[in-house]
């Protein structure tokens, strides 16, 4: 551990962190996690790292002080993952003077200058969205991502920056967890409106899923017109928020805030690499089937409709999105796959859209809610197994018997 004579030394949980190539190459100089609460102009901490071989100047990183939130705890934690900020400390403060004097400052300031590595996102005018597509404005989170993602994705893939597929990551990364996971709750607590549930976080109420940018910048998911028909206080967001120091605790000091920080900058820095890690490791090899699947679709059948996975791996987003991007025509109909349990061959009709129960072509009406003889009779294919009441997915013995099922279908 950094043995700092100055400022506050904590324990990052790194059991949170384990199995990262990332977090494995980082656990040994960023075990400790300084944290400062600045209330001078002057900083408190020593000018080098006294655990560094090299005494190589520190860096040091402010956001504010007093309540915190899942924005600024992962844009904190993400930073400090670059070669530039390795290891910085942080300095929690909301004084111009000692903010003025960081190399680095997140979430407080009213700048935001990426030529000076100030990310703040409050301040009258600012409008900037993540690009590509993305028009969610940023929380200081997203801008960090904006910024440095590539870095930290490159280094926990071990390839370079330029290697096509930590752009890939570095969109689906976004798309699915720093848009949809952190951005509505900053602007939420942080209104003047709702001033009371930033002092009250513990008994606060999200009604917005897993959402950084759209959450941190107070974007409903939904329109307000009419109460929720259910509440969701188990997001990211919402779980940091909870951190906070509750009212009754005797111990309101900057120590302790600090140290429930470090807890949030933990948490929300473990679901962020927890995501980084799932798309390298399961997302990306699964657009890939699904890619090969799709450009060989005219192979099983001349109407292009029917696609067939040679190995079965989630495919559904990534279809809407190839097919997208692709801007095929005719769309998929018929996705083909064998139950890795049973052996049998599944025949499932695709959705209308990712969050759609209606399918693109059910299978028929007339095959709906049949089994096995009665079904293979009724559709005269056989093997049969069954179809769906509402025409969904069906099953067949044989991959012959599932594909004649789809392509009986289509002329139905």
């Amino acid at each position: 551990m950094l043995a700092l004579t100055r400022g506050f030394d904590f324990n990052l949980n790194w059991k949170l962190l384990s199995n990262s190539s990332l977090s494995k190459t980082l656990i040994t100089s960023l075990i400790a996690l300084p944290l400062m609460a600045a209330t001078s102009p002057s900083v408190s901490s020593p000018a080098y790292s006294t655990g560094s071989p090299s005494h190589v100047a520190r860096k040091h990183v402010g956001t504010h002080n007093g309540s915190f939130h899942c924005d600024e705890a992962l844009g904190c934690f993400m930073i400090r993952l670059t070669s530039k900020y390795f290891n910085a400390e942080i300095v929690r403060s909301r004084d111009p003077q000692v903010l003025e004097g960081l190399d680095a400052v997140l979430d407080v300031g009213g700048v935001y200058d990426p030529s000076r590595d100030r990310y703040d996102h409050h301040q009258k005018g600012f409008g900037e969205v993540f690009g590509h597509g993305f028009s969610t404005k940023l929380s200081s989170a997203g801008l960090v991502y904006k910024h440095f993602g590539k870095e930290i994705i490159a280094k926990e893939l071990q390839v370079d920056e330029g290697h096509p597929d930590v752009h890939r990551l570095f969109l689906a990364v976004y798309k699915s967890f720093m848009e949809c996971y952190v951005e509505f709750l900053a602007g939420l607590v942080r209104s003047h409106v709702v001033t009371f549930f930033a002092l009250s976080f513990k008994n606060t109420l999200f009604y917005s899923p897993q959402a950084i940018d759209a959450i941190d910048n107070g974007i409903n998911q939904y329109d307000i017109d009419r109460p929720p028909k259910y509440v969701n206080n188990t997001h990211l967001s919402s779980r940091v928020g909870k951190l906070n120091l509750d009212w009754t605790d005797p111990d309101q000091s900057p120590k302790k805030e600090n140290e429930a920080f470090e807890q949030a900058m933990a948490l929300a820095g473990s679901e962020f690499l927890d995501s980084v890690r799932f798309h390298a490791k399961s997302w990306l090899p699964a657009r890939s089937i699904v890619m090969e699947c799709l450009a060989s679709r005219f192979d099983v059948d001349p109407s292009g409709e029917i696609m067939v996975l040679k190995t079965f791996c989630p495919w559904k987003l990534h279809l809407f999105e190839l097919e997208g991007e692709l801007k095929n025509d005719p769309l998929v109909k018929y996705v083909l796959y064998q139950d890795d349990r049973s052996k049998q061959w599944r025949v499932q009709a695709v959705a209308k859209s990712p969050d759609s129960f209606e399918s693109r072509k059910p299978l028929p009406v007339q095959w709906r809610g049949l089994r096995d003889d009665d079904l293979s009779r009724e559709s005269g294919i056989p093997g049969c197994v069954f179809v769906h009441m509402s025409g969904f997915i069906g099953g067949n013995q044989s991959f012959e018997g599932a594909l004649a099922m789809a392509g009986a279908a289509l002329k139905l």
